[in-house]
């Protein structure tokens, strides 16, 4: 009887493990991508013959719907030896086209020592952070120099000086924010024409307190979104710094970037799973509605199989489409939406014109 009692208990353990399996293995993937799946576009993109594309570190859209890059070409992290000071040779900006994935335009040689961050504001200047230098760059699209802050090689904590600065984000008004990064844990607010306006944050756990502040961008009311990549969030401010509320998953990882997609009514990140900071187990792109509610997650967590990646920056076409960079790999990809329950709201197969180069 005792015999049989367990092979019974057994038998409804084991049914109730493939069950539990089933439910949250399968099914679950589709209800929690809320009925929005995407693939991965294969041979994108379509680089020239022969070109080495660096650590991308910054990925942003210009108004084209082109993909604008900033990789580190030939230069890799120092982890050991100390920050180097020559600048690098190649191209380090890129723009490709959206749909073939080919270079389109370059530039940016002979000006950056190590490349991090990259927005692209509604005029399409590039706005670009330089860790090696400690200073933030605005270029026209074509690559003339519009404005530079922060003094080279020199890292500084006060209004005029960064400490290894990460990203940027661009208000409508023209006036931006640093996120001011490895060496601090601040975000400091400029006018249009670059004068320092505010900063807030410092090194914590507490709202309002960083642990690498990485990645930084706004939603449509001027609201301020912070990447704060060691304390696994997203810390959300209004336009001067006030605390509104915390974004967290207690499954996520190193929260690497986000990305304000308006015209989906949702917010994209990118963690980073790791071990110790030595092992890369891969990354996520998280899915979340205006107010932080999972609604899609796909990558490391199962729903796409492919090779362990480190999505460093993420952005989006006007169709949903998603772009990452990685920097583990070394490559750009591009996830399209396939399907969707609600076609209205978000469609990977809306005619739109042709993008202009």
């Amino acid at each position: 009887m005792k015999r049989r009692t367990i092979l019974i208990i057994a038998f409804f353990l084991v049914a109730a493990g493939l069950l539990l399996r089933w439910v949250y293995k399968t099914p679950a993937t589709k209800a929690f991508n809320n009925g929005t799946h995407y693939k991965l576009v294969e041979n994108w993109p379509q680089l020239p013959k022969g070109f080495v594309l660096g650590n991308p570190t910054g990925i942003g859209i210009d108004s084209h719907q082109n993909i604008v890059v900033f990789h580190r070409a030939s230069r890799e992290w120092p982890y050991i030896m100390p920050m180097p000071r020559s600048r690098i040779a190649e191209n380090t900006v890129l723009i490709l086209d959206r749909n073939s994935g080919k270079i389109i335009h370059s530039w940016g040689s002979n000006l950056f020592v190590i490349p991090h961050g990259l927005t692209v504001d509604r005029f399409n200047n590039i706005w670009v952070t330089d860790v090696g230098l400690h200073q933030v760059f605005k270029f026209s699209y074509d690559g003339k120099l519009l404005l530079k802050l922060g003094e080279a090689f020199i890292p500084g904590d006060d209004e005029t000086h960064f400490n290894k600065p990460t990203d940027i984000a661009v208000a409508r008004d023209g006036a931006f924010y640093v996120s001011d990064g490895y060496g601090n844990s601040r975000i400091i607010k400029f006018s249009a024409s670059g004068k320092y306006t505010l900063a807030w944050g410092k090194p914590g756990r507490n709202s309002g307190e960083f642990d690498i502040p990485h990645a930084v961008d706004l939603d449509d009311r001027g609201n301020v979104y912070v990447a704060d990549r060691e304390n696994q969030r997203i810390q959300i401010f209004d336009r001067d710094g006030a605390f509104i509320k915390t974004i967290h998953g207690n499954d996520w990882g190193d929260m690497c970037s986000v990305v304000n997609d308006s015209a989906h009514s949702r917010l994209i990140a990118v963690d980073d799973d790791n071990t110790f900071k030595l092992k890369h187990n891969g990354s996520d792109i998280l899915i979340l509605d205006t107010v932080g509610t999972p609604t899609g997650r796909f990558g490391k967590s199962g729903l796409y199989k492919g090779a362990v990646s480190w999505y460093h920056d993420v952005t989006v076409d006007r169709d949903g489409n998603i772009y990452v960079a990685d920097i583990l790999g070394n490559k750009l990809q591009k996830f399209e939406v396939v399907a969707t329950k609600n076609p209205g709201r978000l469609s990977a197969h809306r005619d739109q014109p042709k993008n202009k180069k």
